[in-house]
């Protein structure tokens, strides 16, 4: 069975086998676009090969069916890849979780629900179809738990709500392992040269104003020393004021200052330049 919605090929020398399940999953392939587990099965079975890479693109299907295929690629010896590559949604989810590698396309959903049910007959016959499908949905819950990192009581709600997963909700709640295709950028984002950038200019302004303090405790200290000269010190006896600006600790604070302004100032200036070079 060979068509655009289900094929298998094999490939000899990698001993690999690619499976693309891309059509609905029915016990009754009436037409080329359903997917029978009678006779992928089978195949599955048949396989001598290593590796097991299945692609999805599918709306699910017949929960029997879809079991019958998670199985088989359990029950297989070779480890089994599962690719996500548009919709993996409620049958179809089960199969991917029969993945040891389960990789979600950076476009792409999975989709998990309750089992559901057409059906008919009086009031006994109903509530004992509604405990039917409790154990049936319950096939889907064995299957996710396997792997998943949340509660049983967590993925109920999921499957409650008929719940779409996004690739980094698969991924953060366990059903995938691997999110493919995301092609991150060599360069900086823009928001992060920009926060960055805040981080350098913070520190910069930090430290001129660390220096300034400095400098502040500095001038009253010598302020602190010229009041506990002896008050009644004749003017003309005190030290003269030096001439030489070098001499004058006080100029000399300053010019620090000033220095080490103009550092900050270049090693910001040189960190922001290196970042819009990003």
């Amino acid at each position: 069975m060979k068509n655009k919605y289900y094929a298998l090929y094999v490939d000899e020398d990698q001993k690999a086998a690619n499976i693309n399940i891309y059509g609905d999953i029915t016990s009754y392939p009436w037409t080329e676009k359903d997917v029978s587990a009678y006779n992928l099965s089978k195949e599955i079975e048949g396989l001598d090969v290593e590796q097991i890479n299945v692609y999805l693109n599918s709306y699910g299907g017949e929960v029997a069916e879809g079991i019958a295929i998670y199985n088989s690629l359990k029950r297989h010896k070779a480890a089994v890849k599962t690719v996500c590559d548009g919709m993996a949604c409620s049958i179809a989810s089960v199969i991917f979780m029969a993945g040891d590698e389960r990789i979600m396309n950076n476009a792409s959903l999975l989709m998990i629900h309750n089992a559901w049910t057409y059906t008919s007959g009086n009031a006994d016959q109903l509530r004992k179809e509604a405990d039917d499908l409790d154990k049936i949905s319950n096939l889907s819950v064995k299957a996710y738990m396997e792997h998943i990192n949340i509660s049983e009581e967590e993925l109920k709600a999921l499957l409650d709500a008929e719940t779409f997963l996004s690739p980094e909700e698969a991924l953060e709640y366990g059903f995938a392992t691997t999110i493919i295709g995301d092609k991150k950028s060599d360069k900086a984002s823009q928001s992060a040269k920009k926060t960055l950038q805040k981080m350098i200019l913070a520190k910069a302004l930090e430290n001129n104003e660390n220096k300034e303090e400095d400098n502040e405790e500095l001038n009253n200290s010598h302020k602190d020393d010229k009041t506990k000269e002896d008050p009644e010190q004749d003017d003309s006896e005190k030290d003269p004021e030096p001439d030489d600006p070098e001499e004058d600790p006080e100029k000399e604070s300053e010019d620090d200052s000033d220095e080490g302004k103009d550092q900050n100032m270049q090693m910001f200036r040189s960190f922001f330049n290196a970042l819009t070079d990003l």
